[in-house]
């Protein structure tokens, strides 16, 4: 298996409340920090997707 470290974003600044990001064998796990057993697993594809809707704005009216 070959996967990676987690990775915590960069908005959460020295707060331990964060996204954390990590490959696992050719896949996405993405988890919150104080949730760390919930894992998201996901594609690279979907994973850009979902950032670029992100970015764009697309849920921004669901806040």
């Amino acid at each position: 298996m070959s996967s990676s470290t987690w990775q915590k974003s960069s908005y959460s600044a020295a707060n331990d409340n964060c996204v954390e990001v990590r490959t696992v064998d050719e896949m996405i796990e993405v988890r919150e920090s104080d949730e760390g057993d919930t894992v998201l697993r996901t594609t690279p594809t979907a994973f850009t997707t979902l950032l670029h809707a992100v970015k764009a704005g697309e849920f921004d009216h669901h806040a």
